[in-house]
């Protein structure tokens, strides 16, 4: 199974491949911790508050 990669994950994921994360960092830099900071805040939303919400709010059950 394929899933979707975007282009300039493929191309951070060669980087990293050829020289580890030391040269990922040194390369790219800001935008490195700019998605890694960005993926966790959207998941840890999803994870302690989109999901207690809608189970407080009945929205979502466990049945």
């Amino acid at each position: 199974m394929s899933l979707y990669k975007p282009k300039f994950l493929a191309e951070w994921n060669a980087i990293r491949q050829e020289g580890g994360y030391k040269l990922l960092i040194k390369k790219k830099g800001r935008n490195v911790v700019i998605v890694f900071v960005a993926f966790y805040l959207i998941r840890d939303s999803i994870l302690y508050l989109l999901i207690p919400y809608l189970a407080i709010e009945g929205i979502i059950t466990c049945n």
